[in-house]
């Protein structure tokens, strides 16, 4: 009997253990389906980020939520500084030009993987701080392709073990890769209404939130940033002396050259009729003056064409301002007109002065 009462006691131990997974499967199931709706309904890039890292930690009461994606060109990255991206986000967020940067077993992952903390593994996806005690990671595909992943992470060593069903972590995998690729659709839609037609230059609605951007990163690492402004001097006289197909011309023209001077890392639009802006990320005084006077040479060295057989000769005016953001500073979009609006004065100096020139502003934006 004591055998048998033994072998009783441990079916029902099992089958307690069994009840009590399938209870913690049903609760997960139920959570997933509710997120993934509401991953559904994200309009844009920022808020599905944020559902992803916030709210599916809040949600399962994660210690971490990590994700890597896949950005070969840097797309996805240059369309969230559009999107108001903030750096909050940043550190929860690894981009790669290609899943194969890590290690083996996470960019051959073909299926959720449940199991113990690996350091060596598992650093390089979640920001936690701390080693945590289990992980859940979720590979994001998306037309017979690896796009990213989703990592959970908790403090419980058997939060995530391979007894736990993961076939609606799967299911959850294929929603959010069919979220990430709507939201950039979209994305991109709303991208081509921040692009000048004439130039494809970005327009002033894109600088002004990649001038945020950059304040806030500024702010961060104690750093500035500099704006230049910029306006083709006496542009009325050659659209119409030779009509505005030919101030077309002169204007692409102009966007092209100093497009050859400024660097990768800085943001050009056309901020008017005949104004661009050019902002300079990490950019001090003397450095952004410096690339004023290029940019000044570089559109001046020779004439336009404005037609087969007319040359015009163009000169322009630039205004240069630098802004280091203050540790309390917080309204980074009234810091970015403060920027743009001492950059214009300084251009007003130079056109009063007698245009074609380069001035610079003598106020520290903070």
């Amino acid at each position: 009997m004591t055998r048998l009462e033994e072998e009783n006691r441990q079916l029902r131990a099992r089958l307690l253990e069994m009840t009590e997974a399938a209870a913690r499967n049903e609760r997960l199931l139920r959570k997933t389906q509710a997120r993934e709706l509401e991953l559904l309904r994200a309009g844009s890039i920022v808020q599905l980020l944020d559902l992803l890292i916030n709210g599916l930690r809040e949600s399962y009461a994660l210690a971490a939520v990590g994700l890597v994606l896949q950005d070969p060109h840097h797309e996805l990255r240059h369309l969230l500084v559009g999107d108001g991206f903030t750096g909050e986000m940043l550190r929860a967020i690894r981009f790669v030009d290609t899943l194969a940067d890590l290690e083996p077993p996470l960019a051959g992952l073909d299926r959720p993987w449940l199991g113990a903390w690996r350091a060596a593994e598992h650093e390089q996806i979640f920001a936690a701080g701390r080693p945590l005690g289990s992980v859940a990671l979720i590979p994001l595909p998306r037309r017979d392709r690896l796009e990213g992943i989703l990592a959970f992470g908790s403090h419980d060593r058997r939060r995530f073990t391979d007894a736990l069903a993961s076939d609606f972590l799967g299911h959850l995998g294929v929603i959010v890769a069919v979220c990430i690729e709507s939201t950039v659709n979209r994305a991109r839609l709303l991208r081509s209404g921040m692009t000048d037609f004439l130039t494809g230059w970005h327009n002033r609605r894109y600088l002004h939130a990649r001038l945020q951007e950059e304040l806030a990163r500024a702010q961060r690492s104690e750093g500035c940033v500099a704006c230049l402004m910029i306006d083709v001097d006496h542009f009325k006289r050659i659209n119409d002396q030779h009509g505005h197909l030919a101030g077309d011309q002169v204007l692409k023209e102009v966007a092209r050259r100093i497009d050859t001077e400024i660097r990768a890392a800085d943001t050009g639009a056309r901020f008017g009729g005949d104004e661009f802006a050019i902002v300079l990320a990490g950019a001090g005084l003397e450095e952004s003056e410096a690339l004023a006077r290029r940019v000044h040479r570089a559109v001046t060295a020779w004439p336009v064409a404005v037609s087969a057989a007319c040359e015009e000769p163009v000169t322009v005016s630039i205004g240069v301002a630098v802004a280091r953001p203050g540790r309390e500073a917080r309204d980074h979009a009234a810091l970015a007109e403060q920027l743009l609006a001492e950059a214009d004065a300084a251009l007003y100096r130079v056109k009063t002065a007698g245009r074609n020139g380069v001035g610079r502003s003598g106020k520290l934006v903070a």
